[in-house]
This record gives structure tokens, C-alpha cells and sequence, in this order.
């Protein structure tokens, strides 16, 4: 079992795990607590009272974060014709189509996102398999399979982000960076509680929200008492 770094646990530390910190208080105490020297992500976890191994239970969806996500996303495009004319217009970073599923079979993954016209899927699911666990391939239900590929570029460089509930019942999510400081930050996790709490599907019963942890990539997480929810949507 690998031992936690001196910073880690003076950082660890400072977290009551009895408590159930506000939404400002773990926010506060998630950025002061980053101890490394680079712009850590701050990422939020939110267990959710479903089941996803029943269709009727699955909570997924997309939001545009209003403070970003402070860093360049790179996407990629599969299109054709004049398609690729217009997400090249858009700032698509990469455009094209049997070229870039060549370069993906030989093992590149050098962008973030992906977008794809409808009329390329055909070839773009040979790579499926490549794409999926990796989280890149394109989908209608998020907006990434679309003709409309400018707006679609626009929303994944002004900081959208694809959530979907996993095995456990966890959504998990970025929230911006630590520079962002707390006003920001509390602004990306009140959209993106708004959305998961709008996508909350009919056939789950009981509590929906169940708990929240808030961390940065190296540092301890505080946990949210789900009560807080209601007022911080207000």
C-alpha cells in the first residue's frame, strides 16, 4: 500500500470527517488546501439515489460551465466536404476524417474532445471501441453528433462538459481550476447541480442527492451535507 506524502496529510489534516461542510466552506477549504505547485483542478463527486443498471434510472447530460473550465480543450472534428471548412472556421483543432480514425488505430489521442457529422458515424464506430472507454466518442444525446459542428465547437471550447452517472451511482465532474478562487468556482458547481438536479429521472424514489465530496486532484475531498442543495440552488 503506497504511504501519503507529508503535504497530504497536513492537508488531510485540517478536514473534520465527522462534519458536513457548506457548499462555501468545502469550496474554501478544497483550494486552500492544494499544496502542489501547479493549477490543480478542483473536481466535485455526487452520489446520486439511482441505479444505473436500470435504463429508466440513467442520469446523463451536458452543460456549458459559465466560468469555463480554465483550459485549452482541444477537438476533434470527423467530417467531410464543406463540414470541415466550417469547424476549421470554428477553431476545431483537428479536422477530418479516414486520416484521423488511421492515426487513432495507430494509438494517438492527442485532443480532449470529439465531434462528429452524422453522416460520417459509419466509419467513426469502427473505432468505437477505441473512442468509448476513453470517454471521446461522439454522441447525439450530448450534442457531439450534430451537422451543426460550429456551435457544437463553440460550447466544447467555451468549457462544456458530458456527465453520466456511473456503476456505484457516482457522477463525477471538473469544476474549474484553483486560480479560479471560490466565487467562480461555486458558480460552475451551482450549474452543475442545477443540471443534475433538472435530469433527475421519474423512477428514482427516496433521496435523489445523497452526498457530495468536493477536492482538488491531489487533495483530501470535504464532504457536502446534501441538505445545503436546495437553498444553493436558490
Amino acid at each position: 500500500m503506497s504511504k501519503r506524502g507529508k503535504k497530504f496529510l497536513e492537508a488531510k489534516s485540517k478536514v473534520d470527517p465527522l462534519k458536513r461542510y457548506t457548499f462555501e466552506e468545502a469550496v474554501q477549504g478544497a483550494l486552500s488546501s492544494s499544496f502542489v505547485k501547479f493549477d490543480e483542478t478542483v473536481d466535485i463527486a455526487v452520489k446520486l439515489g439511482v441505479d444505473p443498471r436500470h435504463a429508466d434510472q440513467m442520469v446523463r447530460g451536458s452543460i456549458i460551465l459559465p466560468n469555463g473550465l480554465g483550459k485549452e480543450v482541444k477537438v476533434l472534428v470527423f467530417a467531410k466536404g464543406e463540414k470541415e471548412k466550417e469547424a476549421e472556421d470554428a477553431g476545431a483543432d483537428f479536422v477530418g476524417n479516414d486520416e484521423l480514425i488511421e492515426r487513432i488505430k495507430g494509438g494517438w489521442f492527442g485532443f480532449d474532445k470529439a465531434v462528429a457529422t452524422p453522416d460520417v458515424m459509419g466509419t467513426v464506430g469502427k473505432i468505437g471501441k477505441m473512442l468509448g472507454p476513453r470517454g471521446l466518442m461522439p454522441n447525439a444525446k450530448t450534442g457531439t453528433v450534430t451537422f451543426d459542428v460550429a456551435k457544437a465547437v463553440n460550447e466544447l471550447k467555451a468549457g462544456k462538459i458530458d456527465y453520466r452517472v456511473e456503476k456505484a451511482g457516482i457522477v463525477h465532474a471538473p469544476m474549474g481550476k484553483v486560480s479560479f478562487g471560490v466565487e467562480k468556482i461555486l458558480g460552475n458547481v451551482s450549474a452543475f447541480l442545477d443540471s443534475i438536479v433538472r435530469n433527475k429521472p421519474s423512477s428514482s424514489k427516496g433521496t435523489y442527492v445523497r452526498s457530495i465530496g468536493i477536492s482538488t486532484t491531489m487533495g483530501p475531498g470535504y464532504k457536502v451535507d446534501p441538505v445545503y442543495v436546495k437553498d444553493f440552488l436558490k
